[in-house]
């Protein structure tokens, strides 16, 4: 199965082939791991790299059947998998705040130029949640990049839309969040 290349082995996935859903995430799991580490850099908590990735398998996998076309599109629910697995380990790890003195879980966003914004991950998933309504594009550019920490190219690809446009929808999205943060 190595050989074979990730849009067959999804296609099988979809039918019902267990190990050839087993072997795309094998196939990707440097580049999630990858992502995992780029986003709990930004993050003070007890998940590391391996748990976060294989909690974003487990909420992947539980589904029915994998739902994804492409590699693009597994990396995309990737990246949104990862975004639900730190906002529910967030939610958790505030209820337990509440009785017991532990420091607010946060991360570090850089959303631009020398800009450094501390943001709960609650307040963050709520922002996004507001931008889908706005532009869903550019929440899922966000989404990519913060949370899959996918580079403009990467983005641009797996979105199939330019470069430019990429970069146009994160001042858009960047511009959205800096003036919800403000409020």
């Amino acid at each position: 199965m190595d050989q074979v290349p990730v849009t067959q082995l999804l296609k099988r996935a979809r039918e019902g082939d267990v190990r050839a859903a087993d072997a795309v995430f094998a196939s990707l799991y440097d580049e999630l791991k990858r992502a995992a580490h780029l986003q709990l850099r930004r993050h003070r908590d007890s998940l590391d790299t391996t748990v976060l990735v294989h909690e974003t398998y487990l909420k992947m996998a539980t589904g029915e059947r994998l739902a994804a076309n492409d590699r693009a599109h597994l990396l995309a629910m990737s990246a949104r998998a990862m975004r639900q697995v730190l906002v529910d380990h967030a939610r958790i790890a505030h209820a337990q705040k509440r009785g017991g003195g532990v420091d607010a879980l946060t991360l570090t966003a850089r959303l631009g130029g020398d800009e450094r914004a501390v943001v709960e991950v609650l307040a963050l998933d709520e922002l996004l949640n507001a931008l889908q309504q706005a532009d869903e594009r550019a929440a899922q550019i966000v989404e990519l990049r913060y949370f899959g920490g996918y580079e403009e190219t990467e983005i641009a690809q797996m979105l199939g839309v330019s470069e430019r446009t990429v970069r146009r929808d994160w001042r858009t999205a960047r511009a959205f969040l800096l003036a919800e943060l403000g409020k």
